[in-house]
């Protein structure tokens, strides 16, 4: 198994590099996350993963420590192939991510492309509790949780009070990206009452 990989970097695409490791160039699958993290270094250093398919032998390689082993919790999940992880990986960073699914926040999992109810409920169900450990706690403090927290509630009042949650969620959202953490609980159901 190759773990990492430490060379020059020979070619850098959004979605790939390929690494000049002693006169061998290893062309490596990478998020954007990884890519963005990579700018235009000319000695690179990536954790990777080797995926052994009949057809092929994919190399997977990542920025950090901790974006490989949430690849390989992801991947550890039916239905979630290698390919999918690093487009998970694309969409959001390692921790906004891991949060998601301690947090049971199916709606922003299937924000992803290629990532369906049946597949956001069986990343939760078979990592939330693996990922609840390194998830910090929801503190009134930090404006992640907060800000997720006060959505999550004001989503459970519009849903009760009758309106359709597809409709709940997108009032929600803008209200939110408008005015941050600036409304109560009460005024952003009053806004979004009278949006959606």
């Amino acid at each position: 198994m190759i773990a990492f990989l430490k060379g020059r970097l020979a070619h850098k695409e959004p979605s790939y590099v390929i690494i000049d490791v002693n006169g061998v160039g290893y062309l490596v699958n990478i998020s954007l996350q990884t890519a963005s993290a990579l700018k235009d270094q000319e000695n690179v250093f990536l954790h990777t993963h080797l995926s052994i398919r009949e057809d092929a032998h994919v190399l997977f390689g990542f920025g950090t420590e901790a974006e490989k082993k949430l690849f390989l919790h992801l991947i550890s999940v039916n239905g979630v192939g290698p390919s999918t992880a690093i487009v998970m990986l694309s969409y959001m960073e390692v921790e906004e991510l891991k949060t998601a699914i301690a947090r049971e926040d199916l709606a922003t999992l299937q924000k992803v492309k290629g990532i369906g109810g049946k597949t956001a409920q069986r990343l939760i169900v078979e990592l939330k509790d693996k990922l609840k450990r390194e998830v910090p706690e929801e503190s009134s403090t930090s404006p992640f949780g907060l800000h997720n927290t006060m959505k999550q509630q004001a989503l459970s009042a519009l849903v009760t009070l009758g309106i359709p949650k597809p409709a709940a969620e997108k009032s929600v959202d803008a209200i939110l990206k408008k005015s941050g953490n600036s409304l109560t609980l009460e005024d952003l159901v009053k806004q979004a009452l009278k949006n959606a």
